[in-house]
């Protein structure tokens, strides 16, 4: 009698061998042995159950392994501040501060006397000195807690008079009214959706009110008639204004005329205003609280400031992103189309010489992030066939673009341009249609 079949189990790749894999081995250096041998023998067991081919053990294992942390990806989507990407990316300087912070640091020391110091004294005197017009600067870990912090302290108990056309939704199903109600305060609403004047606010103040609430739209536009009243205005009424301001924009930016800014903001009047660290600005997540020494003061030794205190890692990014303004996001948005183009016609031609087919049309981009909605940003990008999509966002580095009309668009506005040759690369990794 001849041999009978043999038994697939006995096809699947041993442990060892497995581990000794070159993927699989750095995987164990840098997660542990026992993290690796312990995915390595789950998908040993559903070869063994039928469920997968032994051919297919170890590529198996590979993609099962746990990743240390977010995977970095190259965003060829054409918006700048993608939320679903991280918003902003951190200049280096601000990575270079970030790894010199990881280890143990002066965040809450005076070296010079060896006593306890202010905590993160470095970025907040770089925050103060780019805003002159605040007269002190707090900083949390983001814009939803600035403004948490401002209406616990300011307003608990009493009431928040704000308009109507501003009770927005900040993204993933948050709304302001119940973030502000979840402190304690009372919303006095005012004005209609799309008007709102200053005699609607002045008819709503009273012996209850806290502050006037003043926040940009920043998300979305409303157009046709309107009527908005600005922080100028508010300042005259003999109440506190707390302006939330959304991007984080500390100064003027003629590409962004309807965006308002830090400094122009405090000089019309406001008391306080909050913004984002991680929008416009170009830095870490984090909520940015500047305005007068009494308000800044009271929200400072407010007992909720210390549940919301950053850390060590996101000070350190900040103060490098505040004394280094040239971010990855200004130089995104100053980006020349001109340039843009070429760089897509240089990466177009390559990958004719490796045999594939791209076209250069032109692109739109957007600022994202909850930010000026209204601002279009020429740009060009390469165009491929949609089939790239799903490849490309999965490969290894993931680089993500933008589907349209069939066709996938990477538009290099926010790639830098030593990547370029790794998006080549990416796409030289796809199949192609031979």
């Amino acid at each position: 009698m001849g041999d009978g079949p043999v038994d697939p189990r006995r096809r699947v790749p041993r442990t060892d061998t497995l581990l000794a894999d070159p993927v699989l081995a750095a995987a164990a250096a840098s997660l542990g042995r026992e993290q690796v041998k312990a995915v390595v023998n789950r998908v040993q067991d559903r070869a063994r159950r039928g469920e997968l081919d032994p051919d297919e053990v170890r590529d198996a294992a590979v993609a099962a392994l746990p990743t240390p942390g977010p995977r970095a990806v190259l965003n060829a989507t054409g918006v700048v501040l993608h939320t679903n990407l991280g918003r902003a990316s951190l200049s280096p300087a601000a990575v270079a501060a970030v790894v010199a912070a990881a280890g143990h640091t002066d965040v809450e020391l005076d070296l010079a006397t060896g006593r306890r110091a202010r905590r993160g004294r470095s970025a907040l005197d770089a925050l103060a000195a780019a805003v002159p017009d605040a007269a002190a600067v707090h900083v949390v870990n983001n814009g939803a807690a600035a403004l948490v912090l401002a209406a616990t302290a300011l307003a608990a108990g009493r009431e928040i008079v704000v308009s109507r056309g501003e009770l927005v939704e900040i993204g993933d199903g948050f709304r302001l009214p119940d973030l502000l109600e979840s402190t304690g305060a009372r919303l006095r609403e005012v004005g209609t959706t799309n008007r709102t004047t200053l005699a609607d606010y002045a008819a709503a103040l009273g012996p209850q009110t806290g502050f006037v609430l003043k926040v940009h739209p920043s998300n979305f536009r409303v157009t046709g008639f309107t009527s908005a009243t600005g922080v100028r205005q508010l300042a005259t009424l003999g109440v506190p204004v707390v302006a939330d301001i959304g991007s984080g924009l500390l100064g003027a930016d003629p590409l962004l005329p309807d965006e308002p800014d830090a400094a122009s903001t405090l000089r019309a009047g406001a008391a306080l205003v909050t913004a984002s660290g991680d929008k416009l600005l170009g830095g870490p997540q984090a909520g940015l609280l500047l305005g007068d020494v009494e308000v800044i003061d009271r929200l400072r030794r407010h007992p909720l400031a210390r549940a919301l205190r950053v850390d060590k890692l996101t000070l350190a990014a900040l103060a490098a992103t505040v004394h280094q303004p040239n971010t990855p996001t200004r130089v995104a948005l100053h980006a020349d189309p001109g340039a843009l183009r070429e760089r897509v016609e240089r990466l177009r031609d390559r990958l004719g010489v490796d045999g594939r087919k791209a076209e250069v049309v032109p692109a739109v981009a957007v600022v994202g992030g909850g930010g000026a909605p209204g601002v279009e940003l020429d740009s060009w990008a390469l165009s491929l066939p949609e089939r790239y999509a799903a490849p490309l966002r999965t490969g290894d580095p993931p680089v993500l673009g933008r589907v349209v009309r069939g066709r996938l668009l990477l538009d290099l506005r926010c790639v830098p341009a030593d990547a370029d040759e790794a998006v080549r690369e990416a796409v030289l990794r796809v199949p192609g249609d031979d």
